[in-house]
Formats: C-alpha cells, sequence, structure tokens
C-alpha cells in the first residue's frame, strides 16, 4: 500500500487520535488538525507514545476558518473529516455552534478540498442522523429524522457533502458510523459516564434512560473503517454504514460493565440526563452489509463477545490511575 499525504481534522479528539496512530504505524504522513488553544496541546495525541509524537505534523486551528483550512488541505492526498461538535445535551443550550462548526465548518473543508483538487474526502457521519429505527437493521435507505439540533446539523453536514459530489464531482463519501466506545472517550458518552462512576466510587450511579438500544463499536474497527474508506476508490458520492450489527440496551449494557468489574452498582434516575421525549433516540441497530460489499469491512468486535472484548479494553485503559483523573465522574458532562 502506497503512503499518503493525509490530513485528519478533529485528530486530537477520541477517534482521531486513535485514527492518528494506526496511520502513521501504516507509514503514512500525517498532518493533525487539532482545535485550537493557547496551552499548544495537542488533545489525546499528547497522550500517544513518544515514537508517534514525532511523526504527525501538528496544526492547531479551527475548521470554521476557512482560511486555515485551505492552508491544511493544500498538498494533501486524503482528507478524513472528524472534527465537529458531538454533544447531544450541549446541542440543546448551544445549536448555534452546531451549525457553525458541523455545517459551516464542513463547507470550509469540501471547497477546499474541491479547489485543491483533493483524490479522496471521507466525511463523518452518524447514526443519530436516522433517529429511532423505523426498521431494523437500519440500511442507509433508511429516513433521515433531525430529533436534536445536533443530528439536524450532521443532516444537513451530510447533504452538503452530497451536493458537492453532484455538483462539482469532489471525491467525497460519506462513512456513517454507529455508536463508538473505547479508550479516552470522553464522559459526555454512555460507557465512559458508568465506567467512570462505578470505578471511582462504592455509590450509586446516575444515569438517564436504560431502555434505549444502541449498535456500538470499538474505536480500534471504526479507525481502521476510515482508513480503508480514504484508501479507497470506490463509492464516491455514497453513503455508507460502519456498524456492528448487534443491538444492546443500556440496561444490558450495565449488567455487561458489572459483570466485568465485578461491582454491584445501584441506579439512580437522573432527570438532567434524560432527553426531552421527542428528540431521544430509542433504537439504533445499524445493518453494515454495505461496508463490507465496497471495501471489504467488518468489525473484528464483533457480536456479543466482540462487544463485552471491546468493554474489557475499555474498563482496563480507565483503570490506569492517570487515565481516570482526566474524568469528573461526579459531574454531567454535557
Amino acid at each position: 500500500m502506497n503512503a499518503k499525504k493525509i490530513l485528519v481534522t478533529g485528530a486530537d479528539g477520541f477517534i482521531g487520535s486513535h485514527l492518528t496512530e494506526l496511520l502513521i504505524s501504516q507509514g503514512h504522513d500525517v498532518r493533525a488538525l487539532c482545535y485550537y488553544n493557547s496551552f499548544g496541546q495537542f488533545g489525546w495525541l499528547d497522550q500517544c507514545a513518544p515514537n508517534i509524537k514525532k511523526q504527525f505534523e501538528p496544526i492547531l486551528g479551527d475548521i470554521r476558518d476557512p482560511v486555515l483550512v485551505r492552508n491544511a488541505v493544500k498538498g494533501c492526498d486524503v482528507v478524513l473529516h472528524l472534527a465537529a461538535l458531538i454533544g447531544i445535551p450541549y446541542s440543546y443550550v448551544a445549536p448555534n455552534s452546531y451549525i457553525d462548526t458541523n455545517i459551516s465548518g464542513t463547507l470550509n473543508v469540501l471547497q477546499a478540498v474541491r479547489d485543491y483538487d483533493v483524490g479522496r474526502m471521507v466525511h463523518t457521519s452518524t447514526s443519530e442522523v436516522y433517529g429511532t429505527a423505523q426498521f431494523v437493521p437500519i440500511t442507509e435507505e433508511h429516513p433521515l429524522v433531525g430529533q436534536s439540533p445536533y443530528s439536524a446539523s450532521k443532516i444537513g453536514a451530510d447533504q452538503l457533502a452530497i451536493s458537492y459530489y453532484r455538483s462539482f464531482q469532489t471525491p467525497v463519501t460519506i462513512m456513517r458510523p454507529f455508536n463508538t466506545y473505547g479508550p479516552r472517550q470522553s464522559a459526555r458518552a454512555v460507557i465512559p459516564t458508568i465506567i467512570s462512576q462505578i470505578l471511582d466510587n462504592d455509590g450509586p450511579i446516575r444515569l438517564g434512560s436504560l431502555t434505549p438500544t444502541r449498535d456500538f463499536n470499538f474505536v480500534k474497527d471504526i479507525a481502521r473503517g476510515f482508513i480503508e474508506m480514504g484508501l479507497s476508490s470506490k463509492a464516491a458520492g455514497d453513503v455508507i454504514n460502519f456498524s456492528s450489527n448487534f443491538e444492546i440496551s443500556i440496561k444490558q449494557l450495565i449488567e455487561t460493565i458489572k459483570t466485568i468489574t465485578g461491582k454491584e452498582v445501584e441506579i439512580i434516575a437522573d432527570n438532567d440526563r434524560i432527553r426531552p421525549k421527542d428528540s431521544e433516540v430509542e433504537r439504533l441497530w445499524g445493518c453494515n452489509k454495505k461496508a463490507e460489499e465496497i471495501i471489504g469491512w467488518k468489525p473484528e468486535y464483533s457480536g456479543l463477545a466482540g462487544f463485552q472484548k471491546g468493554i474489557e479494553e475499555t474498563i482496563e485503559w480507565f483503570s490506569d490511575p492517570q487515565n481516570q483523573k482526566t474524568y469528573k465522574s461526579d459531574h454531567y458532562n454535557i
């Protein structure tokens, strides 16, 4: 496989940092766009192994700035666009931020890719754009339903990306991962919320609704999917689900974590953590047939056994005191 010059936007984040590490391990030349901060920090990339830290080109910036984005894209063979605002509860209180980042920011990346004739762009979508499943497993033909400002902003960004392919033949593919989990994930997500609370104290843990189901995917599988999609010559202008094709409820998830940690826990319903009734996505279960057919991607952490293996690796990471201290388990992170 020939090495490529690859830009990863959102490289400092949960999935982006794992993706950057994997790209470097495969010999690619990586330019990592990280969110600007005055501390000169590169997010989770600061926690990488020393040999990884020296092998990527960091750029501190913001995808809302078109000039900076153009400079970041220039000279790249592939753009993997992950930068986004993703917290659903925060989208209730700051919706305009989601339009600026997720739609306008994506426009900046698309336009730069078009202007510099980049060979491939992968735009990150989300299973949240489907809303509560109207049929399962959810295929790419499922209707799009914006049940939160976040999901609405991602629908807008997805459609913008598709429009650039149809209008200008920009070689962009929409990669639509279902719920990703693993080491480094923010406590705004349910799995880190549960694990961090269980490991940090012996008291009850606070959660929202326990009845929704999700299709969870280990971050290593999703990072591999990004690379396979970015290096493929197929599926430009298309939308592809990346899912485990395995459904589990939040209640069952808690039981799995309890079994692995060996801890009995009391659950307290926290109204602040419950989404508005018509905003909660009650069921997600994705079909991954298209990803397998087009690029040969299949999850290695599949089914109940694969999910348990991924949870074990996640708990092991969270159990390290150095990692655990970065989380505030007594605080609701929106």
